[in-house]
């Protein structure tokens, strides 16, 4: 085989596959913060992006000569637009994309300055190889070397697909050595990306979203059977003394934007940051220890935790991927006990699929964007003010038949946390993160912002016959802002251990005439829906739900984060590595073994629910959870 000869033929072909494989790797470095542990880590993650070029790129060579540059050109385009994606997705969701996150089209009218924020003029180095080759291929019609228009031979061809076969053998028994059963670890897609590549792990995100999309077509309720009995054994008795103390009462609830605990109590240049909620956790019942457990439906996996008690999914959104589930929520459930429920929230009435998800949920009215009054001056970012939305929702809240359950959802604390200066009550921080500098100052707004509402509840005789819980939805400040983060809290790094403390969300749960106190107790979102529903005096018994009643004496100090991490009273573990939750240092893998099992069997058992709509085939009869109970009694 005369391989000058073969390269000769096919030199753009494997010019292009050079260069976008160093670039991948370069990108890998630079834009993604992929943590490395050893050096066969590196070489897996050096040589798995060669594995799929040499496959993807080498379709040119099923084509007439004629036809193998530009296609060449478009496979290239192709490729690298994926890689650019994930960049600008990474930027502020620390996460590669999915396709179920691809189908939220509906999302990216309304995304405006918080796309332009995720984009860089340094971007265009991700096309620069095909610029490269442009110009190196005129240079050759120039100088008349286009031996590349030459038909191959059969033993050109398979000389490369040899090649292509080797690398990908290589890749992937390294890959497995590595972390065997890697393929099972689906929720993990930084350990995918590291050891098959953000290509293959598109490929293989095809794959899932393929048999997720069979799953509900074969599903029936024997697959129930498992479910019921895992549910029935972690039944938890609801607190006796709060049981029916928001009977009848008004539920108001506000989804905060984007608020982390980590600036409950803090200062800017001596400025409380939260001055409200510190006055109100006072005669509040407030969980310091709660954490969010979104994943990539970020505010809406929060309303999907709050109302079903169920986990998000490890890709996409819930609200997209599975809006006409039958569900077992909180306003539907309630409707039966004389309740009206609505949704308040100043943005457009599809964005995260929410007209429709809302109508599953059992919601009776959605007051969305066109039921508010928003002009230039009263909107900022990603629409109206804080301030304005809950002003203009004091009159649709009134026109409501009483009792009622209404959720409000919060605007002005979103990334890029834009305000006017006329707005600003604290000074932005000094870092090298833009975008914690400005976090700041939104904070404080959506603060006083609440502050308001509260008054204006009480100035209209709301506020005494209602139960008011404010939540963070989920992060605000992702990983990416870790250096500006240890700067603020005064460390020298954020460890992995850190990383998951600062998924801490506050919780208050206010209940008029009640003096309230701190729980500290190991809790997430998926706890809401039981703790509200027992304040309600609606029994949950018969709930299908992986939640327990916040204010239970017996609830299992255990909270499972949506990318398998999870926290008890004692540990927490992360990245493949268990700490301990007191000191925060790295200990013997073995002391969170035991609770391994559960944290991947709650996500397992959950996604089995949604991704089969399984609901549809449950009957809340058949849930013995009074038996259960009364073996605790006993």
């Amino acid at each position: 085989m005369n391989l000058k000869s073969t390269f000769h033929k096919m030199w753009p072909l494997y010019l292009l596959v050079i260069m976008m494989w160093l670039k991948t790797y370069i990108v890998y470095k630079t834009s993604f913060d992929i943590k490395i542990e050893s050096w066969m880590q590196e070489l897996i993650l050096f040589i798995n992006p060669l594995s799929f070029l040499l496959f993807f790129l080498g379709i040119t060579l099923l084509v007439k000569e004629k036809s193998r540059i530009p296609l060449l050109f478009v496979l290239g385009s192709i490729a690298s637009f994926i890689l650019f994606a994930n960049v600008g997705y990474y930027r502020f969701f620390n996460d590669f994309l999915t396709i179920p996150v691809l189908f939220q089209t509906s999302n990216m009218s309304d995304l405006g300055n918080s796309a332009t924020e995720l984009i860089q003029f340094s971007d265009l180095f991700i096309f620069a190889d095909l610029m490269i080759l442009g110009a190196v291929l005129a240079f050759a019609k120039k100088k008349n070397n286009m031996s590349i228009t030459q038909p191959l031979l059969k033993r050109d061809k398979s000389a490369y697909v040899l090649l292509a076969v080797i690398i990908s053998i290589v890749n992937l028994g390294l890959a497995e050595a590595e972390r065997p059963q890697l393929l099972t670890r689906t929720f993990d897609r930084e350990m995918l990306v590291k050891n098959i590549g953000t290509y293959n792990f598109h490929i293989y995100d095809i794959i899932l979203q393929s048999k997720s999309s069979a799953q509900r077509a074969f599903a029936d309720g024997s697959e129930f059977v498992e479910i019921e009995n895992y549910l029935k054994a972690n039944v938890r008795q609801p607190n006796e003394e709060l049981f029916g103390v928001a009977r009848d009462k008004n539920i108001i609830i506000i989804s905060m934007e984007s608020l982390q605990n980590f600036v409950i109590g803090e200062t800017i240049d001596g400025e409380e940051i939260t001055p409200f909620l510190n006055d109100f956790i006072e005669e509040s019942y407030y969980f310091d220890n709660f954490y969010h457990q979104t994943g990539q439906g970020k505010t809406s996996d929060s309303e999907f935790l709050l109302e079903n008690s169920l986990y998000p999914l490890g890709r996409g959104a819930v609200f997209f991927t599975h809006g006409t589930n039958e569900y077992q929520a909180t306003p539907e459930i309630i409707s039966d006990y004389g309740y009206y429920s609505s949704v308040m929230h100043a943005n457009n009435k599809s964005f995260w699929n929410r007209d429709i998800m809302y109508q599953s949920l059992g919601y009776d009215r959605f007051f969305e964007i066109n039921d508010y009054t928003v002009t230039e001056e009263n909107s900022i970012g990603w629409g109206l003010k804080d301030k304005d939305f809950f002003e203009q929702s004091i009159e649709h809240l009134k026109s409501q038949p009483e009792p009622y359950y209404t959720k409000f959802i919060t605007l002005t604390n979103h990334f890029p946390f834009e305000l006017g200066e006329e707005d600003k009550m604290v000074n932005e921080y000094t870092s090298n993160s833009r975008t914690l500098n400005r976090y700041f100052p939104t904070v404080r707004y959506m603060d006083e912002s609440i502050k308001h509402f509260i008054q204006r509840l009480k100035d209209e005789g709301i506020y005494e016959k209602s139960i008011i819980i404010l939540y963070g939805d989920h992060y605000g400040i992702s990983e990416n802002h870790n250096k500006a983060m240890a700067q603020f809290l005064g460390k020298d790094e954020i460890t992995p251990f850190d990383s998951i403390q600062l998924q801490k969300v506050p919780l208050i749960v206010h209940i008029p005439g009640q003096e309230g106190s701190t729980i500290s107790r190991v809790s997430g979102q998926i706890d809401l829906k039981p703790t509200i529903l027992n304040l309600m005096g609606i029994s949950t018994q018969n709930q299908v739900q992986f939640g327990a009643d916040l204010f239970s004496s017996n609830k299992f100090p255990f909270t499972v984060l949506r990318d398998g991490s999870f926290i008890t009273s004692e540990y927490v573990y992360t990245a493949n590595t268990c700490y301990e939750k007191s000191t925060g240092e790295a200990i013997d893998v073995a002391a969170c073994e035991p609770y391994m099992d559960k944290a991947k069997r709650e996500l397992e058992l959950s996604d089995k629910i949604v991704y089969g709509d399984l609901l549809r085939f449950y009957n809340g009869n058949d849930y013995l959870g009074e038996e259960v109970l009364k073996q605790e009694e006993n």
